[in-house]
């Protein structure tokens, strides 16, 4: 039965990599690693300088009643 499913995981070890691999090896299941990073290098430091600033307290809170004034909306 072929199926159109794909499955992404993230191990975080090369033992879990092996593991992994060893496991579709003896279900006999197609897999290919990709050791490339799905995501754009300038979106992933956005994110990482905005988490950053968030963890030193450099944000702003808005109330859910103020929320349309704060953009502009009303």
């Amino acid at each position: 039965m072929k199926t159109e499913n794909i499955i992404i995981i993230h191990p975080q070890t090369d033992e879990q990599v092996n593991v992994i691999k060893a496991f579709m090896n003896a279900l006999k299941i197609k897999f290919e690693i990709s050791k490339k990073n799905p995501y754009n290098d300038d979106f992933v430091s956005k994110i990482k300088k905005s988490k950053e600033e968030f963890e030193n307290g450099d944000f702003t809170r808005v109330d859910k009643n103020d929320l349309k004034n704060f953009l502009g909306l009303e």
